[in-house]
């Protein structure tokens, strides 16, 4: 029989990017909404309903696998992973809040997870790792991988396969690579046990392979027209596989059995169940199962229904190939059987052309959508030597030749309508309107991602391509995702020290260097007495603006087009003044610098209105344009009220004042690291003081935080604070309560710190340059406080800079000061 529609399970609100169905009576599927939700049914005759959500963490989850039943959880383990990098276990006996276990190490996204019944669990991040786990603890790493480890697979507590972004698949004993299978060209995304035969992977090169654990190839199985995803196999020994290509096909002997059309962009993932039914994951947010057991089938009526919402989906024609209409036959066509399972024919049915799909199960020709001729009877437009698939016209100025606007439809409409109206020098407040403009005369492109490659959904923007050498150029640097659009900021001038690391705030996902980590404030070999003081301070003033610039507007965008958030985006005004202030950044950061208006007070204003209103998530461009501003712009805050509100809105946009709890979420952990090095960027050479209390504001809330859950970037951060305040006090005399803090706050760190000789350097230089500008003799409590600091950060700390930093403070102490 074949399959058909069995059910549909709609709770999620986005992507299902995950799906495990370890039982006739569970599914557990996984979601870009931050949520894992179990489905369970009381009899087999019972439809699926949504048992327990699970709030998973703080960003997409992508990843999720099923514990089998264990005394401690008579219902099992539901294990999830996703953006944040952790690994949360739940169990389904007794479900909470919080999971009953989380497992830390990987350092970026979390995207496959597969477990075994004795609680094995083997996961796979783009830290280019995987990682075994075993009694929820981590047993070893993976380590071979020089790209994402898109796919895991445990064989049995010892042996574990794994596919790569960088085309092989590795078979590992414990901790050790035995073996590597090549033949993929591009990133294997999915890896399933076949028996009695090896195992299967699927790749972005639209392939499914089936291999020998030996390393012959028995099938390449060729028909998905895109990305395959994701791979399981059904009790039969079928292989599901599901993709790009919004179809999931089931494969029997090597060929094409039955193509089932998904009317989504992508089908994420694929799971099969005990009893042969077929579980499916979509972009569209629903979970779907088949079945080819009759009595399991959807209604009549529902199953009709479903067709008609495959065949009414707009295909552009890039997808199914040139269409030339004059060539094209009429319905009658349809009356011969098709060739092959999935062959694609296209018909005219009045002006219409239609995209029929051969369904060798039921014998008959499938309506797939309704093809919109998206790029010109199928062909590239060229503009300046390269293909688009739309280049438009546009009249900007009456009696002045038109403006060409190229555009992809694979591409983020505001990035094509940016670009565009930079390079003609129009302003960014027409954004909007150049965006309508070409969703409107784009209209149909809304299941494929266009012609030119295959495109990843995951961020709606640029083609896979795996690099071939991490080392050089680019690649070192390029998101293991879709290979383009990773954000990086520009080196500095002069040779910093090695970049500080965190996660990438533009794509949410991989490494994020704000800005390179500026070079210790004084040399590591010479530094003595005579090293002190230290008087110039430390910046974190580069930036990409017009990454984050298009961060910006996106978001604002996404804020907007939400009705529970459309409030909170920004106003004509404000988007003036925020496009004003990228602009003058623009200038100021280019070289040569070139000529602006100076930023005023209007401009903090409405940085500040969007600090307070947007979401946490949301909100960290806008604490990196605030730390340009403060480090490039002090004029425009220079009002002493102004200067108030601006540092009060910028620990509020951080979450200084929320609970401190372990592990902070990844949103607040970015705007935390940005308000630092914002503040940082507040006391530069030409900073003076004045009376003092914003300083004193400042030291204040800084004492707040628990040194010790900070991570390392915002430890150097903060102690580069502490640090420039020294440079200050170098130059102008700071009130009693200031310098109080300050020694507090430096003592505090150093004898605090023991992980990162960075943030104690910088604290111990501080130090110095407090003890060197103190115009009055220390008195015994605060020469007692520096010594027991001194001593803690020598002990912990062996580097030759810091024992003769140390010693440069002691030599102070003994002489006149």
């Amino acid at each position: 029989m074949p399959y058909k529609l069995s059910a549909t399970l709609s709770a999620h609100t986005s992507d299902v990017r995950a799906l495990a169905s370890p039982r006739d009576d569970l599914i557990l599927s996984a979601s870009r909404d931050t949520t894992a939700i179990s489905w369970t049914r009381s009899t087999p005759e019972s439809p699926f309903a949504k048992s327990v959500v699970l709030r998973a963490g703080s960003r997409y989850i992508n990843a999720i696998t099923y514990i089998p039943p264990s005394p401690d959880a008579p219902d099992g383990y539901a294990v999830t992973g996703g953006q944040d990098t952790v690994i949360n276990i739940f169990s389904l006996s007794s479900p909470r809040e919080d999971p009953s276990f989380s497992l830390l190490g990987h350092t970026q996204n979390v995207c496959t997870l597969h477990a075994l019944s004795d609680g094995t669990i083997v996961s796979g991040s783009w830290d280019q790792t995987a990682k075994v786990w075993k009694s929820f603890a981590l047993a070893y790493d993976l380590i071979g991988h020089q790209q994402s480890v898109w796919a895991v697979l445990a064989l049995d507590p010892d042996q574990f396969l794994t596919g790569s972004a960088d085309n092989s698949i590795k078979l590992w004993h414990t901790h050790k690579n035995i073996k590597t299978y090549t033949g993929h060209t591009q990133a294997v995304r999915g890896l399933a046990l076949v028996p009695d035969i090896g195992f299967a992977s699927c790749s972005n090169d639209s392939e499914v392979r089936v291999w020998t654990m030996e390393g012959d190839l028995v099938h390449t199985l060729s028909g998905h027209t895109s990305f395959v995803y994701s791979l399981s196999v059904l009790p039969s020994g079928d292989i599901v596989s599901g993709g790009e290509d919004r179809t999931v096909r089931i494969w029997r002997d090597g060929e094409c059995a039955q193509t089932l059309v998904h009317p989504a962009i992508s089908v994420w993932t694929v799971s099969t169940m005990p009893n042969g039914d077929i579980v499916t994951g979509c972009s569209d947010g629903v979970v779907r199962i088949f079945s080819a057991s009759e009595e399991r089938w959807a209604s009549a009526g529902q199953i009709e229904a479903y067709d008609q919402q495959v065949a009414s989906t707009a295909l552009p024609a890039q997808q199914v190939g040139d269409v030339k209409k004059s060539d094209l036959p009429g319905l009658e066509a349809l009356s011969q059987p098709g060739k092959k399972p999935g062959e694609v024919k296209m018909v005219k049915n009045g002006d219409l052309v239609e995209a029929h799909q051969w369904d060798s199960a039921s014998s008959r020709w499938q309506k797939v959508g309704d093809v919109v001729d998206a790029v010109g009877s199928g062909r590239k437009q060229l503009y300046q030597g390269k293909e688009y698939d739309y280049v438009f016209d546009v009249d900007v100025k009456e009696g002045a030749p038109p403006l060409k606007l190229p555009y992809n439809a694979n591409e983020n409409p505001y990035s094509a309508a940016q670009k565009f109206l930079e390079r003609n020098d129009l302003p960014l407040t027409y954004l909007d309107e150049v965006v309508k403009f070409i969703e409107k005369n784009t209209s149909g492109v809304n299941i494929s991602t266009g012609s030119s490659g295959f495109v990843d959904p995951y961020t709606g923007a640029s083609r896979y391509q795996p690099s071939g050498n991490t080392n050089t150029g680019g690649a070192e640097y390029m998101d293991p995702f879709t290979g383009a659009s990773r954000y990086r900021a520009p080196q500095a001038p002069s040779a910093p020290a090695a970049p500080v690391a965190s996660s990438d705030p533009w794509t949410g996902a991989s490494r994020y260097s704000g800005s390179p980590a500026p070079a210790p404030p004084a040399t590591t070999q010479s530094t003595s007495t005579t090293a002190l003081p230290v008087a110039n301070p430390i910046s974190f003033q580069q930036a990409n603006v017009p990454a984050m610039q298009a961060k910006f507007y996106q978001f604002d965008q996404e804020l907007r087009n939400e009705i529970s958030t459309s409030s909170v985006g920004m106003s004509n005004q404000e988007l003036e003044l925020i496009d004003e202030a990228f602009t003058h950044l623009s200038h100021v950061l280019s070289s040569p610098k070139q000529p602006s208006s100076p930023l005023n007070s209007n401009h903090i204003d409405a940085i500040i209105a969007l600090l307070e209103r947007w979401p946490s998530s949301q909100r960290f461009p806008v604490m990196d344009l605030a730390r340009l501003v403060v480090g490039h712009c002090p004029e425009a805050y220079s009002d002493a009220t102004v200067k108030k509100r601006f540092i009060a809105a910028l620990f509020q946009g951080a979450g200084w004042a929320d609970p401190w709890s372990t592990p902070l979420p990844k949103p607040r952990e970015t705007n935390i690291l940005l308000l630092l090095r914002a503040l940082s960027n507040a006391f530069q050479t030409s900073t003076t003081v004045g009376d003092g209390a914003w300083v004193q504001d400042i030291l204040n809330n800084l004492g707040d935080a628990p040194y010790t859950i900070l991570t390392k970037t915002q430890r150097t951060a903060l102690a580069t604070v502490l640090f420039n305040v020294s440079c200050v006090g170098l130059r102008e005399k700071l009130d009693p309560p200031v310098l109080s803090m300050q020694f507090l706050l430096v003592a505090q760190t150093l004898q605090a710190e023991k992980v990162d000789s960075e943030a104690a350097y910088r604290a111990l230089v501080a130090l110095g340059n407090i003890v060197y500008a103190s115009s009055q003799p220390l008195d015994d409590t605060q020469k007692d406080t520096i010594r027991q600091s001194l001593s803690a950060v020598t002990s912990t700390f062996g580097e030759p800079r810091i024992r003769e930093m140390a010693g440069g403070i002691t030599g102070l102490l003994a002489g006149a000061r």
